[in-house]
């Protein structure tokens, strides 16, 4: 026999800090005041291949696609001290949702757990959650890596968002295992209904779309191109060279 059980509405597990909730005011006043002060640095994320950066508290950083459709995997640390302190894409969920909006916060890694940075703008709000459940920004997927590349298809290969940031944090005397969770920019993902299985679908984002977000802190960021371009094309299959771009990254400061 078939076992039965009662039903129960759904509880949204945490409630808000009084740290999650952003005045929206004051933050959109902080960003205008950077952009309209100095560009303290602009770089190109080349395509398949990672770049870091630094912040500095208040900075606003605009992430934004130069060419064409194109995903990135970014990472998070305190620049003062990075192996202490990094980005928490789990709590980040559990806090916020598995899709992050403007005014969305990143947060750090216990013992800390405190904002590390807020987002402030999205070229691509609109999208909202489509009719399969798939939304945009993602804090749920780990970031593509040779490991599982290997278990899929029996391949060795040196081309992932984790190969591509472990070579980038190199310079700042970080390792593969500082390397983390990844805030998924301009990806579209979301969890079949059927199988609740994470699925993809090709990223609506277009050339000259961008995202903002502020500096709570002292950061250091590392940012992949990711060599699965736009999404479009499952993880272990071949990925045409042309379906991937770089990221343009800008930081503005206040004067």
């Amino acid at each position: 026999m078939k076992r039965t059980f009662d039903y129960h509405p759904p509880t949204i597990c945490y409630d808000k800090p009084a740290m999650a909730v952003v005045p929206r005011d004051e933050y959109e006043s902080r960003r205008i005041q950077a952009l309209a002060g100095t560009r303290v640095l602009q770089l190109i994320v080349p395509k398949r291949s990672a770049r870091t950066w630094t912040m500095q508290a208040g900075d606003v950083c605009r992430v934004s696609l130069p060419e064409g459709s194109q995903v990135g995997d970014l990472n998070l640390w305190n620049l003062e001290h990075p192996r202490q302190e990094r980005f928490y894409s789990g709590k980040t969920r559990q806090i916020h949702s598995t899709h992050l909006k403007t005014y969305d916060r990143l947060w750090s890694c216990v013992p800390y757990l405190r904002p590390m940075a807020t987002f402030v703008r999205d070229s691509l709000e609109d999208y909202g959650i489509d009719r399969d459940g798939g939304s945009l920004h993602d804090v749920v997927g780990t970031r593509c890596d040779d490991y599982i590349y290997k278990l899929i298809t029996g391949q060795d290969r040196f081309g992932s968002c984790h190969s591509y940031l472990t070579e980038a944090v190199k310079e700042h005397g970080l390792g593969e295992e500082d390397v983390h969770d990844t805030w998924n920019i301009f990806m579209c993902t979301g969890f079949t209904r059927d199988t609740q299985q994470y699925f993809c679908k090709p990223s609506p984002a277009r050339k000259g779309d961008c995202i903002e977000f502020l500096a709570e802190m002292n950061l250091l960021v590392a940012l992949s191109a990711c060599p699965q371009g736009d999404v479009s094309i499952q993880v272990g299959q071949k990925v045409p060279d042309e379906k991937c771009f770089p990221l343009l990254v800008e930081v503005f400061r206040a004067n």
